[in-house]
């Protein structure tokens, strides 16, 4: 007979020599045998029902105890080590997985290929992954499971490269994929360093999931549009998107991330829009909300912003902090800092992202002292800050001009939170000093660096040169900029700007045709405003609006009332040396003055304008928006790449100073 005892119970049998276990086993094993009559047929049936009871044990969470148990077991089942494995899995045991380990390879389970993936897993949840590939290359007989999870655990810790080689290993020896395959290796393409470009690594994986009839999985699929949008191959992905015949929430979900986060959030927002009307049975999750807010940031459509918020609390996705933190950063970047407030203040937990949010929304508002404030308030309640909490506030420092503060933040990262200030920091101090003119600390501190100063860095010193129109310093910090990153046309744009502004017309019209000759194009200025709730784009000199000539005729009228009240057009901003007339006409129809007179046509008297624009303001829009304000009693909020604008009453909230 035996008996399953409470846990805490345990009563021996009379007699040791009926015990089908060692006197060693610990007293606490929730099992006694007690023999009546013993006899070879009970004995069997004991040992038989040990595998039961240290699955069971297993289930328990006992896995102590199941193991003391398995040293007396002499016939243990495939069954009882992989519930012993994945136990061991759970609990965040190396030492008890080894023993395991061990005592299965002792029974002569060592080339199961079923408990070798299981041993794969198990190592990889345990952080060895050098034992996981020790249970690989030891077994003989691999099935695509095996395979697959030692490609997941690779996958996992970045070690694409190796993942890409085993792959070739398996194609060669013709072990055939299967989606999870497809999966792995995909991902391995965004993790791995390789020699030849990772995007066309993908673009191979993809020909051999089209070879092998996967273009119909939508697992494979998404996965296979997810690493295309990491590349910014954003045509490759909805190539993909759009040849999916079924999709789900995740792929809808991917296509709108990719949209937003490749600089086309007017794209993510349509689909999103597509998505409600056709995929039925797609209900969009916080993943695809987060998204669909970073669109609607990135366009300040905040009329599109409070939809969504009120779709998000309806279907009650109020609570996670990645959809309220998203939420915080849409109403900053569409100027509405109150309710980026609001919702900080709700918010019942808060964690460093969320904190971050809000020191953001005000530093790009131009609110540096406020935005320091935030962070010290942050430190007192008890979040430490990170390595994104001091990229934030220095950032804030620099459109407020707050150098000495910013200073003294840069020395306490190491000094005080043992942060060591990354690339990123050391651009924010070079943009802090550069543009409050004090460019020769700024070139001391890159001097000084412990690491070789990246594109960012020399960038940031850059700009700061087309502020001052150092002619000096920009040629020493283009030519690095060229070396670093060719293929960037704005380090170029830069240049000659400020070979325009110094009146060196020769060497501007040098670096465009260098510009040209590398193939390269001037990013093109574009803004955009939201109307009635519908997002409306400009581009310069646009005549593709029903309402251009509107437009334009409302811009001379403006032009001609603001010259007799002292007016004068800055075509320096032009890059060609061309008669004052054509430069007054190309700064004429940038395009946020269009996106201006757009918004005085289309909206009610008294209502806020805003514009989003994805280049830096230049200095005649600046002036001719400060005078807009004023003369049609509007305020106007203008988003450049570097911060807010708020215009009212002829003055910018920047000082003119950005």
């Amino acid at each position: 007979m035996w008996v399953l005892q409470i846990p805490q119970i345990v009563r021996h049998a009379p007699s040791q020599s009926h015990l089908c276990y060692n006197s060693h086993v610990s007293s606490r094993v929730p099992v006694s045998f007690v023999s009546l009559n013993p006899s070879a047929n009970l004995m069997n049936d004991i040992k038989g029902n040990n595998n039961q009871l240290i699955q069971s044990l297993c289930k328990g969470g006992n896995l102590k105890q199941a193991i003391h148990l398995l040293c007396c077991e002499p016939n243990p089942t495939q069954r009882t080590f992989e519930h012993l494995i994945c136990s061991c899995a759970q609990q965040n045991s190396l030492s008890d997985g080894l023993d395991v380990h061990r005592r299965l390879v002792s029974s002569g389970f060592d080339q199961d290929p079923f408990l070798a993936t299981k041993l794969i897993n198990m190592y990889y949840e345990l952080g060895s992954i050098d034992r996981a590939r020790k249970v690989f290359d030891e077994t003989r007989e691999r099935t695509i499971y095996v395979w697959n999870a030692l490609f997941r655990a690779l996958a996992m810790v970045g070690c694409g490269k190796e993942l890409l080689d085993l792959y070739v290993q398996m194609n060669w020896i013709g072990i055939p994929s299967d989606r999870f395959t497809y999966t792995f290796v995909l991902k391995a393409c965004v993790v791995s360093e390789l020699s030849v470009s990772p995007l066309q690594k993908g673009k191979e994986i993809h020909a051999h999931i089209l070879r092998h009839g996967y273009e119909a999985n939508i697992h494979v699929m998404t996965t296979l549009l997810d690493v295309y949008a990491k590349f910014g191959s954003v045509s490759y992905a909805n190539s993909v998107f759009c040849a999916m015949p079924t999709k789900n929430f995740v792929s809808w979900s991917a296509m709108i991330a990719c949209f937003a986060k490749n600089e086309m959030p007017m794209k993510a927002l349509e689909l999103f829009q597509l998505m409600m009307l056709e995929a039925h049975d797609s209900v969009p999750n916080s993943v695809t909300m987060v998204n669909v807010l970073q669109a609607c940031a990135g366009l300040a459509a905040l009329e599109q912003g409070k939809l969504i918020h009120g779709y998000i609390l309806r279907r009650g996705l109020d609570s996670i902090l990645p959809v309220l933190n998203a939420l915080i950063t849409m109403y900053g970047r569409c100027g509405e800092i109150l309710m980026g407030q609001r919702v900080f203040d709700n918010m019942k937990n808060r964690d460093v992202v969320s904190w971050n949010s809000l020191i953001s929304i005000y530093g790009m508002h131009g609110f540096g002292k406020k935005a320091i404030q935030i962070f010290e308030n942050m430190i007192h309640q008890g979040s430490s800050p990170s390595y994104i909490s001091f990229i934030t506030v220095l950032g804030a420092c620099s459109h407020a001009g707050l150098v000495e503060e910013g200073k003294i933040l840069f020395e306490s990262m190491l000094s005080k939170y043992r942060i060591h200030p990354g690339m990123e920091h050391y651009a924010c101090m070079v943009d802090l000093l550069g543009r409050a003119n004090r460019l020769d600390e700024a070139i001391k501190l890159i001097e000084d660096m412990h690491f070789e100063p990246g594109p960012t860095v020399w960038g940031s010193l850059l700009g700061s040169c087309r502020i001052h129109c150092n002619v000096e310093l920009a040629e020493r910090a283009s030519t690095l900029l060229f070396e670093l990153e060719p293929r960037n046309a704005g380090n170029y744009v830069l240049l000659a700007d400020i070979y325009a502004e110094a009146k060196m017309w020769s060497e501007a019209k040098s670096v465009m045709k260098l510009l040209e000759a590398r193939g390269l194009q001037k990013l093109p200025g574009c803004s955009w405003i939201e109307v009635k709730r519908k997002v409306y784009s400009f581009v310069s000199v646009d005549e593709h609006n029903p309402q251009i000539e509107e437009i334009h005729a409302l811009l001379v009228k403006l032009s001609n009332e603001m010259k007799a009240q002292g007016y004068v057009p800055q075509t320096n901003v032009v890059l060609y040396d061309l008669d004052e007339e054509e430069k007054e006409r190309i700064v004429l129809g940038h395009s946020e003055k269009l996106a201006v007179a757009f918004g005085l046509i289309n909206t009610v008297k008294g209502e806020t304008i805003r514009i989003r624009k994805n280049l830096r303001l230049c200095e005649d829009c600046h002036a001719v928006t400060k005078f807009i304000s004023k003369f049609a009693n509007r305020e106007i909020l203008v988003r450049d790449v570097n911060r807010f604008h708020h215009f009212k009453d002829g003055v910018c909230s920047c000082g003119d100073y950005w």
